[in-house]
């Protein structure tokens, strides 16, 4: 792989998550923007990111794009990443580097060890990071700095590619790498991620009075800031991994109910104990 400096970069999907790594690259000060490229389907957001200065080339046809580009970054919802991949993989460049940043990667991960062109290199990737309000515009509310970053590695992953991911996230602000397998991601995922969509969901979906936010005192905006979600995203990533968000969801229904029942039958001291222990338990996460 070339050094990063000189390597040209594609980004296939300019909304939120990528606008944001467009211009972390840019900020980052190892790539020229010249050398940053971008695919979308609206030219107008194109348009807008030549305009800020945010990518170098704008595409609106990925076989254009695709041959130029040593490392193509996919930010792409699941099932349209693996549609992407079908029918344009004959388009990408020989011995091309491929990440992606999809928040499932069980399937993404059994299709491309099947169906991946010999000479590519896909490297799957999870940036933990993001925002409630998407698309290009709301990009630059997406910090990165500091933020965890997830690789689940196929087998056939080159080792300096991997090492080249590695160090290209490094610069665009993340804090943490984490490697894992594609099952122990969307078992933790579920949890950290998925779980907490619902939960903000159900508590929006559970109260009418559009006013009640008069009486929020950091709580409430704090727990649901993520209910402003982006619906058809999170629609298929909670069917996608539905078997362990379905776990994750007894799992919390279980805690509720043990709460419930403290709170129901006065029981200060279970009450008190339990509150305790997970105080302690989310201190002890933090460190």
């Amino acid at each position: 792989m070339k050094p990063i400096g000189e390597c040209k970069i594609g980004i296939a999907g300019l909304g939120l998550m990528g606008g944001a790594i467009a211009m972390a690259l840019k900020n980052s000060g190892a790539v020229r923007v010249e050398n940053i490229f971008a695919y979308d389907i609206d030219e107008n957001t194109l348009n807008e990111a030549v305009t800020s200065n945010v990518i170098g080339r704008p595409f609106i046809s990925p076989p254009r794009m695709l041959p130029l580009c040593d490392l193509v970054i996919l930010c792409l919802n699941p099932s349209t990443l693996l549609e992407f991949m079908e029918k344009w993989m004959s388009e990408f460049a020989p011995g091309a580097l491929i990440t992606d940043i999809a928040g499932t990667k069980q399937n993404i991960v059994s299709v491309m060890e099947k169906t991946l062109r010999e000479d590519l290199d896909f490297i799957p990737g999870h940036p933990m990071a993001g925002s409630e309000k998407g698309g290009f515009s709301n990009a630059l509310a997406c910090n990165f700095t500091g933020k965890n970053y997830i690789l689940t590695p196929l087998e056939r992953n080159k080792e300096e590619n991997l090492q080249f991911i590695k160090d290209l996230v490094y610069r665009m602000g993340f804090g943490r790498i984490t490697v894992t397998t594609a099952a122990e991601h969307d078992r933790k995922i579920a949890f950290t991620s998925q779980l907490c969509h619902v939960i903000a969901a159900a508590l929006i979906d559970c109260e009418n009075d559009r006013y009640i936010t008069r009486f929020g005192g950091g709580s409430f905006e704090d727990l649901t800031r993520i209910a402003m979600l982006n619906a058809p995203m999170w629609t298929e990533l909670f069917l996608e991994n539905k078997t362990e968000l379905l776990k994750r969801i007894e799992q919390f229904e279980g805690s509720l109910d043990k709460l419930k029942e403290y709170i129901a039958e006065g029981k200060t001291q279970e009450l008190l104990e339990t509150l305790s222990a997970i105080r302690d338990r989310r201190t002890a996460m933090s460190q």
